[in-house]
């Protein structure tokens, strides 16, 4: 079993960076917590001013996930899940109108859908209860745990200060020197890095929350959207030919799909983990590196989700739809999950940022249920509680909450503050994970496509340094691996260029990749 514990090459440049008033910086890679398993705090300011300056960088696109599309449709909800969650959304027979948002993540908004990378998988469900949001992608899996990293892998995957060209020596160079990514590149130098389209991809919600039933029962779950088309990428030519051809492809075939009736759906499935489990689990569940074995919480099937309701205008209906994990329901709740709790504040950020303070009142963003709520005025608001009371508590008969006691959707934590990774488990380690997903759920030609990508990539101008670390990083991921695309390189260097990149390869008819059943479940 491949090991975190080889010595990772470091440049030396740790403890130079200081904050925007020029103080010295705590640190670029851990956030302030209580403990290592404890929550993240508010007062951490330079995880907070690193989150609110990053949302403001670009505007109007996302900074993130800027090319996408999406449609409305509906979740039902088959099976019964009411020992594990109150929420009125999973309660049997229940039927939720929704909304999802599919895109890529480092491209522009001119961008071409085919590009290799990660699909963003953005659900919005309009409960009776109020709207509950699902960000995820189509990996279960993300490139880093602690969201102090999330803006510096975001402009690592973006364009040069100067030339203004993405870099491949910049994005190896931020993932080489944080091997915690290696899951999450394994899944983006294989064929999931292009799918044939949205409707042929699975969705994740990736991080770990909490269920609460009737009886203040908790729970910790994880969501799983199986696409019931199967799954199926594009080999490397293609995807690069049709990029060409067509750059809004998926946004094309989605609408054209349910214009013709063609509705796509996804199984909707959760893993459940009793709550004491978590304190004891061989590895540590909240971290968004990694996933749940199956055989020790084995998948539930809970209903189906159906897309077949294009928008009506893109602009009002998708551009401006705005995803944020804090719009939550009664009977779910978050987790010690580093990234899920900045997200809980980042997004919601960027919304105000991006789209204005009062997003939460476009019509794509409303609730079906009344809002009464203690926010005021800000630009273009039109939703208003007229002459009533403007503070709680008050005596005028508007009504406050008032609540104190334990949080029924909290956990214990206790510790001094500290910035420190989170502790390590009996089968904690950045590699372990990856190299299943290499030895065990892709096939021999699935591993040379891996192969061949990475060598591609790695021939685009990425310096010595930066190569040898990648040799180690996909040495400690897989042994063979590493050595073939060594190998690889040093053939590719010898024919004088990016000659094996299956992104450039010869054109041929294009041919869709339809994944395992086994593959497919991951």
């Amino acid at each position: 079993m491949s090991t975190s514990n080889a010595p990772m090459p470091n440049p030396g440049n740790a403890g130079e960076s200081t904050l925007l008033g020029g103080g010295k910086n705590p640190s670029d890679r851990h956030s302030l917590t209580i403990g290592t398993e404890g929550p993240l705090l508010l007062h951490d300011h330079h995880l907070v001013n690193s989150l609110a300056h990053f949302n403001r960088e670009n505007i109007p696109d996302r900074k993130p996930h800027a090319k996408g599309s999406g449609a409305f449709g509906e979740l039902e909800i088959t099976g019964d899940v009411s020992k594990y969650t109150r929420a009125a959304v999973f309660q049997k027979g229940t039927k939720t109108r929704m909304l999802a948002r599919f895109s890529t993540v480092a491209g522009e908004a001119g961008s071409p859908d085919t590009w290799r990378d990660v699909r963003g998988f953005a659900l919005k469900f309009y409960t009776t209860e109020g709207n509950w949001d699902l960000v995820g992608n189509n990996t279960p899996v993300f490139f880093v745990r602690d969201p102090m990293k999330f803006p510096h892998f975001i402009r690592s995957q973006k364009r040069l200060p100067a030339s203004g060209l993405r870099d491949q020596n910049m994005q190896w160079d931020f993932w080489t020197l944080n091997p915690e990514t290696a899951h999450q590149v394994t899944y983006l130098m294989g064929d999931r890095g292009l799918p044939r389209s949205w409707r042929y991809m699975n969705g994740y919600g990736s991080h770990t929350y909490m269920w609460i039933n009737e009886a203040n029962e908790k729970f910790w779950v994880k969501f799983h959207f199986h696409s019931d088309q199967g799954v199926e990428n594009w080999e490397g030519a293609d995807a690069e030919r049709i990029a060409g051809e067509d750059a809004d492809f998926h946004r094309r075939d989605l609408f054209d799909a349910i214009e013709a009736g063609d509705h796509p759906s996804w199984t909707l499935k959760v893993q459940v983990m009793p709550y004491e489990e978590a304190k004891t689990y061989r590895f540590n569940p909240f971290d968004l590196t990694k996933i749940w074995s199956h055989d020790d919480y084995p998948l539930i099937e809970v209903g189906k989700m159906t897309l077949n309701e294009n928008p009506e205008n893109f602009f009002a209906q998708i551009d401006q739809a705005s995803f944020a994990p804090s719009n939550i329901v009664d009977g779910i709740g978050f987790s010690p999950d580093r990234m899920l709790l900045a997200r809980v504040f980042a997004y919601a950020d960027a919304h105000r940022a991006r789209v204005g303070v009062n997003h939460d009142q476009l019509p794509v963003n409303r609730p079906i249920v009344e809002v009464n709520n203690y926010t005021f005025d800000g630009p273009m608001r039109y939703e208003h509680s007229g002459a009533q009371a403007t503070y709680a508590a008050n005596s005028a008969g508007r009504p406050y909450a008032d609540n104190d006691g334990p949080a029924s959707d909290g956990w214990e934590a206790d510790g001094e503050m500290i910035r420190a990774a989170q502790a390590l488990r009996a089968d904690d380690d950045d590699f372990s994970q990856a190299g299943t997903l290499v030895r065990e759920v892709m096939d021999d030609a699935a591993r040379e496509r891996l192969v061949q990508t990475v060598a591609g990539n790695l021939l685009q101008g990425v310096s010595d340094p930066v190569l040898e670390r990648a040799y180690w990083y996909w040495s400690s991921v897989d042994a063979e691996i590493g050595s073939r695309i060594k190998d690889a390189v040093a053939a590719g260097k010898a024919d004088g260029g990016p000659g094996n990149d299956p992104d450039k390869a010869e054109a041929k008819e294009p041919k869709a990749l339809r994944e395992s059943d086994k593959n497919a479940s991951n």
